[in-house]
């Protein structure tokens, strides 16, 4: 049997661009693509902290080092830039495996930027 749990999630990222007009995604800067674990394409849930929209969608790496939090197409209808967002993704595993499972949180600062902790 395998059970889904989070696997790692971006915490209160600033959404920093809104593009209707473009295939749907978020794009995510690769630096913090990095630190939570996402590859390129994979499936991630959403969070609006602001209006409570929720959404699932695929990753799209970002220019690293910018900061930038891009949802794209329908996605742009769901938030605003300047709303926060949580961005999670989860992964299959065994019972076993989820017993000893850590997933990845990660606290960028209010520019979408890693910080030492």
């Amino acid at each position: 049997m395998f059970v889904n749990l989070l696997k790692s999630k971006l915490h209160r990222v600033r959404v920093t661009q809104a593009e209707l007009n473009y295939v749907g995604s978020i794009t995510i800067d690769e630096d913090l693509m990095d630190a939570a674990g996402l590859v390129e394409n994979e499936q991630v849930h959403v969070v609006n902290n602001n209006n409570g929209e929720r959404l699932i969608t695929y990753v799209i790496k970002g220019e690293r080092g910018t900061g930038i939090i891009c949802l794209n197409g329908a996605a742009a209808r769901r938030a605003q830039v300047g709303d926060i967002v949580i961005i999670i993704s989860y992964a299959m595993m065994t019972i076993d495996e989820a017993k000893t499972h850590k997933p990845t949180v990660v606290f960028p600062d209010d520019n979408n930027r890693l910080v030492n902790t």
